[in-house]
Order: structure tokens, then sequence, then C-alpha cells
């Protein structure tokens, strides 16, 4: 029961209760107004809903020769200084949407995707791999650059050359000194580097007949055999901090490609050096290998708990850079 029912003024029941007494009166006269029937499962139609029409001629203006190039808010100013309203801003991104227009309406430039480059070596000479990595200076922001050239079958390091900065020159240089001493090989693969892309590089390929092969932008693993063999330098426990010169730089990457060709037992090769799977000494070596294993196991058979040799020294067939999913054959990518 309300107390303006029992003739308590509006003043007293207001102070009474405690609510505000216009608000008391709104409540009353909403609750007393009839409510229009509302159909079962459809919501009223806005009274401000654009017609049909309407929403056809503010996508015929967005669309205009005269507006396809602006945004929603420009043409908004521009007609309201001509005199014209058509409706608010958010209006025309919600028509937009529904026509599914909503996106870059510009005209913008399209990069068709890059190949991912899918290479294989069954035998040394086949596929080389080079890249180029800083080596810090005598002062902080000062580098040398070592552009490094990689047999990616039996890892075998086939040139080095340290400068004071890269270019396409020099970048010929040192494959023309590889090429004349260890021949031309099928595909040479590099990243997109300045020095990889430039013209003199790929006169001198195109010259030779030698494929070029590049990684996709962005896309490390697409060069993994020079990756590794960066990581191999610069993870070793004699590569200093900083070179004092130039000289000194070019000494340190003279004695590292000694060490790791002729020394270093790479896992990805079975155990052996680079220089010994380059030349084709590797299979004599491995023979040898063999014959130790099995004189061992003769000796104490219960020590060995299989037949055939460790798999990690064995050498693999074939090598690839980016194996295809559907290709059945050995891989093999293992890095230094």
């Amino acid at each position: 029961m309300k107390l303006t029912d029992a003739k308590v003024g509006t003043r007293a029941a207001a102070s009474l209760t405690g609510l505000v007494r216009s608000t008391a009166i709104r409540r009353d006269k909403a609750a007393t107004a009839p409510t229009p029937p509302v159909p079962m499962g459809q919501a009223p139609e806005p009274v401000n809903k654009l017609t049909a029409c309407e929403r056809r001629r503010i996508l015929d203006t967005l669309n205009s020769s005269r507006f396809v190039d602006s945004a929603p808010l420009q043409i908004y100013a521009q007609l309201l200084d001509e005199g014209t309203y058509l409706c608010p801003v958010s209006t025309m991104y919600r028509v937009l949407r529904e026509n599914r227009q909503v996106s870059e309406r510009r005209r913008v430039a399209r990069h068709p995707a890059k190949v991912c480059p899918e290479l294989v070596a069954t035998a040394p000479r086949q596929v080389y791999s080079w890249d180029i990595t800083k080596l810090a200076g005598p002062i902080k922001g000062q580098y040398f650059d070592a552009c490094v050239m990689i047999d990616i079958y039996s890892r075998y390091i086939a040139g080095v050359h340290v400068h004071t900065h890269e270019s396409g020159l020099l970048a010929t240089e040192l494959m023309l000194e590889i090429l004349g001493v260890h021949g031309i090989p099928q595909v040479v693969h590099a990243d997109r580097g300045t020095s990889m892309t430039s013209k003199t590089v790929a006169t001198l390929l195109a010259d030779l007949e030698v494929t070029r092969s590049h990684s996709r932008p962005r896309v490390s693993n697409d060069n993994p055999f020079s990756e590794a063999l960066f990581k191999t330098l610069k993870y070793g426990p004699e590569f200093p901090e900083r070179f004092r010169s130039l000289t000194e730089a070019r000494q340190f990457m003279d004695s590292f490609t000694g060490w790791y060709n002729h020394e270093h037992r790479h896992t990805g090769i079975g155990l052996h050096t680079p220089a010994d799977v380059h030349y084709g000494l590797a299979t004599g070596k491995a023979e040898d290998r063999r014959g130790v294993l099995d004189a061992a196991r003769a000796r104490h058979p219960h020590r060995f708990g299989t037949t055939t040799p460790p798999k990690i020294l064995a050498l693999p067939d074939t090598v690839w850079i980016n194996r295809p999913a559907d290709d059945t054959q050995q891989t093999d990518t293992t890095a230094a």
C-alpha cells in the first residue's frame, strides 16, 4: 500500500521514505502508463532507424569516385562544410561494416609470398651456403665483416674473407677464389643481404650457370648451416670479446677455419671432420671405426646392447635445407 493512498501528501511521503519527490512521481506515472504488447521473440523497431533508401544513399556516397579514397571522418567533415548531413560517423562505419568494406580502402602494394627454398645435397660441391657475421672491433660501434662460405653436405668451410665493410665486389672476389679452388657448385644459397642480392654477385653466378637461392625475409631457418657455423664460432672458449685490429680478426678466422675443417668432429656428419667428408676420406675411416667397434664387441659382447653400429657414427646420404614434408628420404640438418 502506498502512503499517498493513505492520504499522505507527496512531500511528507518523500520525507518519510528518503526518496526524491520528482523521482517518486515519475516512477508512479511509468508504472500506470499502458505498455504496448510486444510480439514474442520480436524486439520493437527503433523509431530512428534508417530506411533502406537512406542506407543505400550513404553507401553510394561513401563509394563515389569523390570519396572512395577518403576516411569516413573526412567525408563527414567535408559534407558538413557543404551544408549536407547524412548520418553520424559511427553510422557510416556501421553501413560499411554491413557491406564488408571496413578495411584498408587505399591502394596498397601487394607483395607475393616468397617461395620456401628446398635444397638437397647428396655429395660435396653441390650446394654452398654463405653468410656474413659481425666481429666486434677495438672500439664500441666498430665491426669487421666476416664473409664465410660452407659446403652444406660436408660442412667444409670453403673460404673466409674479413673486411671492414661488406659489398658486392668483395663478395665476388671471395666467390671467384672459392670456385677456382673447389670447383663450381650447382647451387649457391644465401640470405637477402645487400651483398647477396647485389648485381655483381648475380651476374657472376649467371655467367657460371650456378643457380641462386635466397632465404625468405626474416626466416633464419632457411640458412641453418651458416647460422650454426657462426654459433660454433662465437660460443667457442677462445672467441674474444673484441678484436684489436683487422689483422687480428683475419688471423683468428684463419685459425678457426683450420681447426673446424681438420680437427672438429661434427655430429651432423657421423663425427667425421669436414675435410674428411669433403675429400672422400670419411668412408675409409668409417670402416676402420667399424672394425674397432666389432673387435670391442667380440671381447665384451655383454657390454653392447646392439649388433649395429651407433647411429651417431653414420654418415648421412642426403642433406636438406627445408626438406619437403612429403619426402620420405633420410635428411639431416644437424648444427655444429
